[in-house]
């Protein structure tokens, strides 16, 4: 692999041989998770280029290191980023989340030849003795529902409860199903065909309908719907409230959750309809205010396609376009032939490609006015259980061509503000299951995108429609009760 590093600083004897150098850097990453975890427990979430290191093993921690050494061309190692974690570990640092790769990655391009300790003390100054944690008090969560995205969304709030002050599941609503429900429902949580085993540990106390998730105590409360639940005698109290069960999605009735003592605020993992704002995590949060107690989260397309768009029409100016979502099958489909509401979706989900709506066109215009009315979609399910692609044909104001767009879009996935919602590969074999699990929104396959040299281009952006929905969830809940974390470095 050619490189521009202009690092000329000498670095101590490194193996020359392939298997040498590959058992150092294990080495420096078998003794970098422990660092990991203890600064997690302190509130200090590390990330590589935008990915979270805590519950990495070895290798996906080496395999994290190599992606970005092969999407930034450059040179960074576990060598550079060793050194990072062990000058931030004997730091006494507040609450944030610092990307060691940024900071080792800019090290290596430092012309001022600064030792390694300083400029990682530059580099987060400001969150010199600032220990504590960012809320009061640890915020009450409650799951109405335990379907694909509430058992995600467990998984992901347990694995961010950090030192358990920040956000804590408190319970989870379901409808009783008979007799052994409890620990089906638990070894739902515990394996998942798509996503693979939970990493951790799930304790049933069946006489107490209690799930002790990695030591959280989660309360599971059978109800038949929100009005007959007294969520304070379950020590729950001014909690955000997550339904993902879809039933309901307009004001009327989600406001059924709010008149239930102990909580505060609801969170729809859904389109909202009737007066409910939808946020798209990282783009509009801005449109939200303290009176409103509850939001939509948009649709998975949405979150997916959104964030591109945005960055797209910021800089080339969108006139028009089309987006066609080539979409992994869901629960409302059929497994076989079957009567449905909707036209096609009666006809098996396992043997067809099924044409259907989708309202991200449409949505996109609430959450960016500009382009309100300037996009049109469609949607084909796809006998896949998860992992979605939307295709982009977008006519710009300006021309442009594939190289200058696919590294503008690098620049934006690596070194912006917006790297939380768009992450980049150029990599010329990925199909779709190589993005299961991946939590960012959409992203960028820079191998297929397609310019005409003149101002229409075709994108394709691949999203995990369960996960890396979940992941934005997540990240709009902890906007909604204040739980926002500063990322370090400063500098893109």
């Amino acid at each position: 692999m050619t490189s521009d590093q202009p690092d000329k600083r000498k670095r101590p004897d490194l193996p020359l041989d392939s298997f040498g150098d590959f058992q150092y850097r294990q080495a420096l990453a078998e003794e970098m998770l422990p660092m990991i975890g203890r600064l997690y427990r302190q509130n200090v979430h590390l990330l590589l280029y935008g990915k979270p290191l805590v519950n990495l093993s070895v290798s996906e921690l080496m395999q994290a290191h190599r992606f970005v050494r092969e999407v930034e061309n450059n040179e960074l190692s576990e060598f550079e980023t060793y050194q990072v974690i062990t000058s931030l570990a004997e730091l006494e640092l507040g609450p944030a989340e610092v990307d060691v790769g940024i900071i080792a990655a800019a090290y290596l391009y430092d012309d001022k030849k600064s030792e390694i300790n300083d400029f990682v003390l530059d580099s987060v100054r400001e969150l010199i003795g600032k220990t504590g944690s960012v809320l009061d008090e640890a915020q009450d969560i409650v799951l109405f529902g335990f379907g694909r995205i509430g058992r995600i969304l467990t998984r992901l709030l347990v694995e961010d409860s950090g030192g358990g002050d920040n956000l804590l599941l408190k319970a989870i609503v379901v409808r009783k199903s008979g007799s052994g429900d409890l620990i089906k429902r638990a070894n739902l949580l515990r394996t998942d065909s798509v996503h693979g085993p939970f990493k951790g540990t799930i304790r049933v106390m069946e006489d107490k309908d209690i799930l002790i998730i990695n030591g959280n105590e989660v309360q599971i409360i059978y109800a038949d719907g929100p009005e007959e639940i007294d969520y304070t005698k379950y020590n729950i109290n001014n909690a955000l409230l997550i339904d993902n069960t879809g039933v309901w999605r307009d004001k009327k009735n989600l406001s059924k959750h709010l008149k239930c003592k102990g909580i505060k605020k609801v969170l729809l993992t859904a389109p909202g309809k009737k007066g409910i704002k939808n946020i798209v995590h990282g783009i509009n949060n801005q449109d939200k205010n303290k009176n409103d107690l509850i939001l939509g989260a948009a649709s998975c397309t949405t979150n997916a396609i959104v964030p591109v768009l945005k960055v797209i029409h910021d800089k080339f100016h969108i006139v028009s376009g089309h987006i066609e979502t080539v979409h992994a099958y869901t629960n409302d489909q059929n497994l076989i032939d079957n009567f449905h509401k909707k036209e096609r979706r009666g006809r098996s989900a396992a043997l067809n490609l099924v044409i259907t709506e989708t309202g991200a066109g449409k949505a996109v215009g609430q959450v960016l006015p500009d382009l309100e009315g300037k996009l049109t979609a469609n949607a084909i399910r796809v006998p896949t259980p998860n992992v979605s692609l939307a295709i982009m044909r977008l006519d710009l104001e300006e021309n442009i061509d594939t190289n200058e767009l696919n590294d503008y879009l690098r620049q934006i996935a690596f070194h912006s503000s917006f790297k939380d919602q768009i992450d980049f590969t150029n990599l010329t074999e990925v199909v779709s299951s190589d993005f299961v699990g991946n939590r960012k929104a959409g992203i960028i396959d820079s191998a297929a995108t397609i310019c005409n040299g003149s101002n229409s281009c075709v994108l394709y952006v691949w999203y995990d429609n369960e996960f890396g929905y979940t992941a934005q969830l997540l990240g709009l809940a902890k906007d909604m009760v204040g739980l926002s974390y500063e990322r370090y470095p400063k500098f893109d």
